[in-house]
């Protein structure tokens, strides 16, 4: 795991992406420090990640694009497939990697509220813990473009797709409070929701008889629970999409509380795509 580490790293700094991700992320930093801290007179490091989750919306598609989705554009993915190791550390180990230079330029911004501190009083635990949940974030994002990287050997069409859920994820909850706060609204959504899911696993199982049965088996299980407590569902879509919009989340930490079931929230999404990459990668190791 430690050479496939290695050797991705050290990839996103022999092309540009890695320099440009860096340079974005700083860049944006730099205008919001001055804009809030500087012309603001504000000491308040935190609110600084009050805009920048938007860096996320175009940084992340980029740096994750390339992930699997080279790999296999180049062929060299059957390089991956034949090293003695198990799909779970090759995927790590690229996963590592785009955490690492994640890293790179929030190491810098930890210098950001000790500059501060010398022209007012910083609240270091919040802006520290915001820095923390703002690359946990950024992490769990990451695990999202990785698994979508995976699906496609087409760099362009892995940045779109992770733009398009990383949109969705940003816009989720104002698209939510669009919809009819009824019962039977947030079933249909629901349910579009298991449609995708469905489509997702006969995508990447290569059957579409699976697919279809997970599908079935979901919605069985959402119809029965509309129809013993229907009155449950009455604005559930738009609590559930408030809940788990991972952006939402990191005004907790901004706002100055340290919010443990975010935390767990990042840490499930993490877990949960980095699993679906690592599904995706041994089916079309043994296709």
């Amino acid at each position: 795991m430690g050479a496939i580490f290695e050797r991705e790293f050290k990839s996103y700094f022999k092309s540009i992406t890695g320099y440009v991700f860096v340079a974005f992320v700083l860049l944006f930093a730099g205008i919001y420090t001055v804009a809030v801290n500087l012309f603001g007179g504000v000491a308040n490091f935190e609110y600084v990640f009050g805009n920048m989750s938007i860096v996320y919306l175009l940084g992340i598609p980029v740096l994750s694009m390339r992930c699997f989705a080279e790999e296999r554009g180049s062929k060299t993915d059957q390089l991956l497939y034949a090293l003695p190791m198990g799909m779970t550390k090759i995927v790590l180990g690229k996963y590592l990697a785009m955490l690492a230079v994640l890293a790179l330029p929030l190491l810098v911004l930890c210098i950001y509220p000790l500059i501060l501190s010398l022209f007012g009083s910083v609240y270091f635990l919040t802006a520290y813990s915001s820095i923390f949940a703002y690359f946990l974030l950024g992490a769990a994002l990451i695990s999202g473009g990785m698994f979508f990287s995976s699906l496609t050997e087409n760099q362009i069409i892995a940045a779109v797709m992770t733009l398009v859920a990383v949109l969705l994820n940003y816009y989720g909850a104002a698209l939510a409070s669009l919809l009819p706060a009824t019962a039977f609204a947030s079933f249909m959504a629901f349910s579009i929701i298991i449609l995708i899911v469905g489509l997702v696993i006969g995508f990447i199982t290569k059957n579409v008889i699976f697919g279809s049965g997970a599908f079935l088996v979901l919605e069985g299980i959402l119809t029965g629970l509309y129809l013993w407590k229907q009155a449950a569902f009455e604005s559930l879509f738009l609590t559930v999409m408030q809940e788990t919009c991972l952006f939402n989340r990191l005004y907790t930490f901004i706002n100055g509380t340290f919010d443990i079931t975010a935390v767990v929230l990042y840490l499930a999404v993490i877990v949960v795509f980095v699993y679906l990459t690592e599904q995706s990668l041994e089916k079309r190791r043994w296709s």
